[in-house]
């Protein structure tokens, strides 16, 4: 059956692909990649010789047409980015949208996403977080940085090495700088980072060494001090004796 594919990828090591991501990768009739040099290293890794194309953000409002032709016609394809799930701060929304609104089935596998692991190893609540991305570089950078001062939900952010201790800096202007928060980077690879402390201190810290690999940035929401206790909605069942 005709059918387009989101698959996720490692976000570094490659034993973090699932089994049923590399069944489909073999079986669809061509694969979609962000970068083919990228993909290739992994296609071949595992053996996968299907027929690969370019789909990046330069070349998706172009290229989008002819693959739901082409699906529509009988083939299957699959999407895939450099790094974990497609359309998450990569390329994919586009397509993605086009196929549902010409009537092609997707499927997105569930599979690596940088942001989980990093809100998790952070050790702030993740009961309820907002994912912010990368945030504008230029145009509309600071007004989004004022309108998170009054986030009480967990943030995530994502940005470069290069950019890391002016974001930090810039959260510590907006949040303040005992706001709460960690740094990931280089997740699931041999040198991996978990950095946790107030922003002050995160900015302090890598202020000090040289930064390299993706960086994942959480940060602690607003907490309301004033709010009042909710009620234990068990208070009235019984409970077990210790």
């Amino acid at each position: 059956m005709s059918k387009l594919y989101i698959i996720p990828t490692p976000i570094g090591n490659l034993e973090d692909i699932t089994l049923r991501a590399l069944k489909v990768l073999k079986e669809v009739d061509f694969i979609l990649a962000e970068d083919t040099r990228k993909t290739g290293f992994l296609l071949k890794h595992f053996e996968i010789e299907a027929k690969m194309y370019s789909h990046h953000k330069f070349n998706e409002h172009k290229t989008s047409e002819n693959i739901v032709h082409r699906v529509l016609a009988g083939e299957t394809c699959a999407l895939v980015s450099d790094a974990g799930t497609p359309a998450i701060s990569d390329p994919g929304y586009l397509l993605v949208k086009h196929a549902i609104e010409n009537g092609v089935e997707v499927e997105c596998l569930p599979g690596a996403t940088a942001f989980v692991p990093a809100l998790v190893n952070s050790g702030l609540p993740n009961d309820r977080f907002c994912f912010e991305g990368f945030l504008p570089q230029k145009k509309g950078r600071q007004k989004r940085l004022q309108a998170l001062a009054e986030e009480t939900r967990t943030m995530i952010f994502y940005e470069s090495p290069f950019r890391l201790v002016k974001m930090l800096q810039q959260l510590s202007e907006a949040l303040g700088e005992e706001r709460k928060a960690s740094v990931s980077r280089e997740l699931t690879k041999i040198h991996e980072e978990n950095a946790r402390g107030t922003l002050k201190e995160l900015t302090d810290h890598f202020n000090s060494k040289t930064v390299k690999g993706e960086i994942v940035i959480v940060v602690e929401g607003l907490v309301e001090k004033d709010t009042p206790k909710k009620k234990n909605k068990y208070a009235n069942d019984n409970e077990l004796e210790k």
